[in-house]
C-alpha cells in the first residue's frame, strides 16, 4: 500500500489504525490517543496538512471519527539531543548499505529517538529514502548493521534470518570463570520478563541457542566470542547472565541497575560488539562478509 505522506528529513511518517469507538471527531481521538501532545499542536499539524488518512485526504479538526482506517502523521520531539558518536559506512552498492553502529545509537526511530537513529542518519547522508534494516541490534550494542536499498528485495533478505541462513559473530567482555568448560552451548527458552523491557529464561521448548567460547583471559575478566544461532530479543545478554557471566556494564542483566528515564553513562558502554555478519546474497548470489573495525579490549 502506498504511504500518502513523503519521508521528511529522513523520517518516514508514522501510522495509527483507528479502532471502533465513539469519539465525535478525529481530533477527539488523537487527543486521547496521544495525550502528551497539546491540542494546539494537533490543530497546527492539521492546518499544515501533516495528518492525512490512508487515501491521502487531510484530516481536519471537525472531521467526524471514522473507524477502521489508518491515519498517517509525522512524529517530532520538542528537543532531541545529539548522540555524540558517529556511525561508520562500511559498504554500499545498489542492493545493500552496511554500517558500523556505535554504542547508544538506536537502529530505528522509537520512543525518545526520531532523528538520532542509524537509519535516519544514513538516509540523510546517502539520500536514500527507501533504506530499511534487514536485522536489528540493541541500542546499547555496537557493531555491524545491514540495510536493504530496494523495497522489492527486502523480503528476500529477511528470509535469510527466518531460515537461519546468516552467520553472526559477536565479541563480549565479562567475568572469567575457570569452573566452566568452553566452548559452551546455551540452549534454552527465552520469554518476556518483568518489567516489560526485560527477557528471561523459562521452562519449555528451547527457542534460543548461543555458542560461547573464550578469546582471551586477563585476570578476573575475559573476552568471549558469541555465536547466536537464533535471534531472540536480548538473547546474548540473557544467556551470558544465566551462565554467571553477565556482560560488563550491562544496565539490565542480571538485574536492572538503571532507573527508567535515567540518562546513559557514555563512559560505560555495554561491552558487546556485533563483530561480523556473513551470508549468501539471495539477490546477487555473492558470498557477503562484513566486519566491524572496532575491537573490544580487556
Amino acid at each position: 500500500m502506498k504511504i500518502p505522506l513523503a519521508t521528511r528529513d529522513g523520517v518516514a511518517p508514522s501510522c495509527v489504525s483507528l479502532p471502533a469507538g465513539s469519539w465525535p471527531t478525529m481530533l477527539d481521538f488523537v487527543l486521547q490517543r496521544f495525550a502528551a501532545i497539546d491540542e494546539s499542536e494537533w490543530r497546527r499539524r492539521m492546518a499544515a496538512l501533516e495528518l492525512v488518512d490512508e487515501f491521502g485526504v487531510p484530516v481536519t479538526p471537525e472531521r467526524r471519527y471514522q473507524p477502521h482506517i489508518r491515519l498517517y502523521y509525522y512524529r517530532s520531539l520538542a528537543h532531541e539531543p545529539r548522540i555524540s558518536f558517529d556511525e561508520v559506512l562500511l559498504f554500499q552498492d545498489e542492493h545493500l548499505v552496511v554500517a558500523h553502529k556505535p554504542h547508544f545509537l538506536p537502529v530505528t526511530a522509537g520512543g525518545q529517538y526520531v532523528q538520532e537513529v542509524l537509519q535516519v542518519r544514513l538516509k540523510r547522508r546517502l539520500k536514500i529514502d527507501t533504506l530499511q534494516p534487514i536485522h536489528r541490534i540493541d541500542r546499547e550494542t555496537a557493531g555491524v548493521v545491514v540495510f536493504c536499498v530496494q523495497a522489492h528485495e527486502r523480503d528476500a533478505y529477511h528470509a535469510l534470518f527466518r531460515q537461519h541462513a546468516v552467520q553472526k559473530t559477536y565479541q563480549a567482555i565479562a567475568p572469567w570463570s575457570a569452573e566452566l568448560n568452553f566452548p559452551q552451548r546455551r540452549h534454552s527458552r527465552i520469554v518476556q520478563g518483568e518489567p516489560f523491557f526485560l527477557q528471561r529464561e523459562a521452562q519449555g521448548a528451547p527457542n534460543a541457542l548461543t555458542e560461547v567460547d573464550v578469546l582471551e583471559v586477563q585476570g578476573a575478566r575475559a573476552r568471549y566470542r558469541l555465536l547466536p544461532h537464533t535471534g531472540q530479543k536480548h538473547q546474548l545478554r540473557v544467556h551470558m547472565a544465566a551462565l554467571g557471566l553477565a556482560l560488563e556494564n550491562d544496565p539490565f542483566y542480571p538485574e536492572v541497575r538503571r532507573a527508567q528515564g535515567e540518562s546513559d553513562d557514555w563512559n560505560r558502554p555495554l561491552q558487546l560488539l556485533a563483530k561480523s555478519i556473513a551470508f549468501v546474497d539471495p539477490v546477487t548470489g555473492q558470498q557477503r562478509h562484513f566486519e566491524s573495525p572496532q575491537e573490544l579490549r580487556l
